[in-house]
């Protein structure tokens, strides 16, 4: 049996895919990672514009961006993201900082 992950603030998590959003729509990099992470952040909003927005799905979502984004750092530090900066606050967001 898996264990219920604790509540996410979801304006926090709001305030950051705005964030991330905007910041990916500057890099001028793509390829498949950068696509991927911007399919992640898509796919985290929509949770979290749902009816009823689901702690678990959104738990996760911050979990597969936080991974995605440390796969890519080195691919879009340069260009807009500050990849350490956005870890961090999600770690802290899910508790793990």
């Amino acid at each position: 049996m898996s264990a219920i992950p604790p509540r996410v603030d979801l304006d926090e998590v709001a305030q950051l895919v705005e964030q991330l959003e905007r910041d990916l729509s500057r890099v001028r990099t793509g390829g498949a990672s950068v696509d991927t992470l911007r399919a992640e952040v898509e796919q985290l909003r929509q949770a979290l514009s749902g009816p009823e927005t689901a702690h678990q799905e959104v738990h996760e979502g911050l979990h597969g961006v936080r991974e995605r984004l440390s796969s890519v750092s080195d691919e879009v530090v340069a260009d807009a993201l500050k990849g350490s900066d956005y870890i961090a606050r999600i770690a802290r967001i899910l508790g793990l900082g």
